[in-house]
């Protein structure tokens, strides 16, 4: 499977005046875009950047062991002068952004050793001139504080711009499609507010967009001295397009552009010379672009996209006026052989809930299949459906994989969250109850050929499943998962528990919040009963999922599983589950970037699910001769 996937683009590429720039292994090269046939030159060696090794004791004693600082986005100034790039140790939550000097056409070639200075913790940074960076520092896992670097010929300053005094808000740079206009956005989870800093002139005061209200999300781009602005202002609280001036740029001053049909979710918008670009998911689940004249609105017209996007993203095009998607899933290789199926699943409350399944037989085939079933249901996420390897291996091995989009997630739109939000999350446990279900009565596998996939939050309806409706699924697989809920959110000393209130709620503070989290958290409803076998992976420095709670679920899980099969030896359930925890080195949340540390973790998981569903090993297919 590799071999056949390994020459698709995995790495980002960011066009400049005259180069275009990438991230390449130990750094970022570049390539002159007027003479193709040179060789890539490097920019930047993160070997060389300051930190990269750390003190680890081995059996022969001290020494010193390499870390790797994996490049995690990359900004040009205006003119191609400078380069930032924010970096990410590999097994930390350490933050690091460097400044490089690029040299003009007409000099020797660069020095990728060479960088004029480096500041610790950047989240995230935007260039407003050549000589002008704005950045946000990120402590704990929150950002609250935006900065602003002054490059001199003496040196470099910095100067603090904004801090954010409220606890539960997240706060990021970015720059508008043309880069005539910076913004600050402070989101909360149900709130926004934002500032803006106009890079054409001299001044820098930020200037507020909204001022915060409950409940308004809003997110802002820049049209001809006109700001284009997608707020939850719509019919039912959802996206709509709205213009206001940006000499009048407050609330009483936006003017409806367009609204998506009714259904419809809004998933994202960018601005391309004179249009406005809409990512909408339909109300039958599929991803449509709806593309706004911004000088005829009323024109509005829809690209479709074909039936097997599952998302899309705009490549960079900081330099050119034309916008360039990318589908994910766009391995063009046998693609007719699958098959995409958008199925509705009747939830307990009567809601239809979208379940995607894809498949390579036809569904009436599909009784004995193994399934695979993928959910996460919070935050207004959705649900990750792009493109990975070992999916693609499994539907060739005859599984089918289903996508659950229960409420919580984003889906459906806003209201799709705000439906199972704080005392209503039970909501999304009984719309994967239903999920399942319907795939079954349709044919679809069996719970002892079925198993369940989520990572962190994700786990949460998992788990809550599991303790519910046990004999639904054989086998369970999470990644960093949040199984103690009631106990996370009773800790405000935790980094993320003030920020999640509007999420989960308040056990503290709001007693109806702490008696519908006990209704369901994974961890307080464990019970003496037989269970899914489960593999749970997490690692130990996760600041977003603690291990202890990890370690509790697990302890808890095996305690009673044996309680359940002493005092009921004949209970029918054979052969006793299996509870594997992996516990993994390292901070990171979304798992290893080390490609041969990714592969042997996937690698467990398949064989994990091979194992507990009691199918053969996948075997190598024969070439044609």
């Amino acid at each position: 499977m590799y071999r056949r996937i390994s020459s698709t683009t995995d790495h980002s590429v960011v066009s400049g005046h005259h180069h275009v720039y990438f991230i390449e292994g130990d750094g970022i090269y570049r390539m002159d875009n007027r003479q193709r046939d040179l060789e890539p030159e490097q920019v930047l060696n993160v070997g060389q950047v300051s930190g990269g090794e750390e003190e680890t004791e081995s059996k022969n004693g001290e020494r010193k062991q390499t870390f790797q600082w994996i490049v995690q986005r990359v900004r040009l100034s205006p003119q191609e002068k400078h380069l930032a790039a924010t970096l990410r140790a590999a097994h930390r939550e350490e933050l690091r952004c460097v400044i490089v000097k690029l040299k003009r056409e007409t000099s020797t070639s660069l020095d990728p050793s060479h960088i004029l200075t480096t500041l610790d913790k950047v989240f995230s940074c935007e260039w407003a001139t050549d000589e002008i960076l704005f950045f946000t520092t990120l402590e704990g896992l929150r950002c609250s504080r935006v900065s602003r670097l002054d490059l001199t010929s003496g040196g470099s300053r910095a100067t603090s711009v904004y801090e954010e005094t409220r606890p539960d808000v997240f706060v990021e740079v970015a720059l508008s499609r043309d880069r005539q206009l910076l913004s600050i956005n402070c989101n909360s989870r149900t709130s926004s507010e934002v500032l803006l800093v106009d890079t054409t002139t001299t001044s820098v005061e930020p200037l507020l967009v909204q001022p915060r209200q409950p409940d308004l999300l809003y997110h802002v781009e820049h049209w001809r001295r006109k700001l284009i602005i997608l707020a939850n202002t719509g019919p039912g609280q959802e996206y709509q397009v709205v213009q206001a001036p940006l000499s009048s740029p407050s609330m009483v001053s936006w003017v409806p552009l367009f609204a998506p049909p009714s259904g419809s979710a809004v998933k994202d918008m960018d601005v391309v010379g004179d249009h406005c670009v809409l990512t909408v998911r339909t109300p039958t689940n599929e991803l449509v672009l709806i593309v706004i004249p911004l000088t005829h609105p009323e024109k509005a017209y829809t690209v479709p996209l074909p039936t097997w996007a599952c998302s899309i993203q705009t490549g960079d095009q900081a330099w050119q006026t034309k916008a360039k998607f990318t589908e994910d899933g766009s391995v063009r290789e046998n693609q007719e052989d699958y098959t995409t199926s958008r199925l509705e699943a009747c939830s307990q409350d009567g809601t239809l809930v979208p379940v995607t399944l894809f498949h390579a037989v036809p569904v009436e085939g599909l009784r004995q299949a193994p399934l695979l079933t993928h959910v996460y249901g919070a935050y207004g996420r959705d649900l990750h459906m792009d493109f990975c390897p070992e999916k693609r291996l499994l539907l060739e091995q005859g599984w089918a994989l289903a996508y659950c989009h229960i409420r919580g997630g984003g889906e459906k739109g806003l209201s799709w969250q705000r439906q199972a939000r704080e005392e209503r999350k039970l909501k999304g446990v009984e719309d994967l109850h239903a999920c399942l279900q319907h795939l079954f009565s349709l044919g679809v596998s069996s719970p002892s050929l079925t198993a369940l996939k989520a990572c962190s939050a994700g786990a949460v309806p998992v788990g809550a499943l599991c303790n519910r409706h046990p004999h639904m699924i054989r086998a369970v697989t999470l990644q960093a998962p949040f199984l103690d809920v009631l106990g996370t959110m009773e800790d405000p000393s935790l980094p993320l528990t003030l920020e999640d209130r509007e999420e989960w709620g308040d056990p503290l503070g709001n007693p109806r919040h702490r008696l519908s989290i006990s209704s369901y958290c994974p961890l307080h409803n464990i019970t003496p009963q037989c269970y899914p076998s489960m593999l749970l992976t997490a690692y130990s420095s996760d600041a977003r999922v603690p291990l202890a709670g990890v370690l509790k679920y697990t302890e808890q899980l095996r305690k009673v599983i044996h309680t359940h099969f002493t005092t009921d030896p004949k209970s029918g359930c054979e052969p006793a589950p299996n509870i594997v925890l992996n516990i993994q080195p390292g901070a990171n949340h979304l798992g290893p970037d080390d490609f041969e540390l990714m592969l042997e973790e996937e690698a467990l998981n398949l064989a994990f699910l091979y194992k507990e569903l009691g199918l053969e090993p996948p075997r190598r297919k024969r070439r044609k001769p």
